[in-house]
């Protein structure tokens, strides 16, 4: 293709549609910069340009009560985002760019909302202590995917012992049945497996001791301690909260892939980029 083929689209369909389809085929057509220079017939450094001058118009609904989820995710040890979605609308309704998951940036987030006029009934957010507190007043979801992820990062996905091999079994259903079914399972573990949580190593000097099966005691404490968070979903049937935020989860995996796809962006470049995806 040449640059005729930029001015033929350009006759027919305008300037502005033609930059926009420039734009995503950019985005979500995985083509660099050099492909759409060839292709019209434009120099990268004038495509560059085009896409500099491109502006996100930010949409945002407000004065309505909603169900938010709400996650991180780091593109390298400094810089991630902070993202919040509204399930029931199917739209990121607040994303900033950020350099460490704590407490404070998920205030300034709920901060943001409620300023502009959100009330937020219910909310689905991973395990994190400091998290949950933000949001103590309202309804709270623990995602059901971040509880197994943090379960198979104590157990690891095969096991050695009998009693890992079970509660990554119990674990495995979290998703798939009902708090009273789940608790049931989990007491039951307990119950079998109480005496070999309680064993102990012991030190040369036979003064100190650990408990010899640390991981799986942090694994069952993790679902004890967030069972109460764990099926909210269930109680409030009205308010359709999801039980995980893989719909965040989903744009996270698309940004990924589109910023190793166009690596080498600098940094506001790069955010504009994932500006677009969280807005499309």
């Amino acid at each position: 293709m040449c640059n005729s083929c930029g001015a033929q689209f350009v006759r027919q369909y305008g300037v502005k549609k033609w930059k926009e389809h420039l734009h995503d085929e950019y985005l979500f057509g995985k083509q660099t910069l050099k492909q759409l220079a060839e292709k019209y017939g434009k120099t990268e450094k004038t495509i560059q340009k085009y896409f500099d001058q491109y502006q996100t118009t930010r949409d945002i609904l407000d004065g309505i009560p909603v169900v938010i989820g709400i996650d991180c995710t780091f593109f390298g040890r400094v810089y991630g985002i902070i993202v919040v979605r509204c399930p029931i609308l199917k739209q990121n309704i607040y994303w900033k760019e950020i350099t460490a998951e704590n407490k404070a940036v998920y205030q300034e987030a709920r901060k943001y909302l409620e300023d502009a006029g959100f009330n937020i009934r219910a909310v689905v957010l991973d395990a994190k202590h400091g998290n949950k507190e933000v949001f103590s007043d309202v309804i709270v979801q623990i995602c059901q995917y971040h509880e197994q992820q943090i379960i198979q990062r104590y157990l690891t996905t095969r096991p050695k012992t009998e009693a890992g091999q079970e509660l990554r079994t119990v674990a495995s259903l979290l998703t798939k049945t009902t708090e009273r079914s789940f608790s049931a399972s989990l007491r039951a573990w307990n119950e079998r497996w109480e005496g070999f949580l309680k064993e102990r190593t012991y030190a040369p000097d036979g003064k100190h001791w650990w408990y010899t099966h640390r991981r799986l005691r942090s694994a069952y404490r993790s679902l004890k301690t967030n069972l109460p968070y764990l099926f909210n979903y269930q109680r409030y049937p009205e308010l359709n909260i999801p039980n995980t935020n893989n719909s965040i989860e989903g744009y996270f995996s698309k940004i990924k892939q589109l910023l190793n796809n166009h690596h080498g962006l600098k940094r506001w470049r790069r955010y504009k980029l994932i500006e677009e995806v969280l807005n499309n």
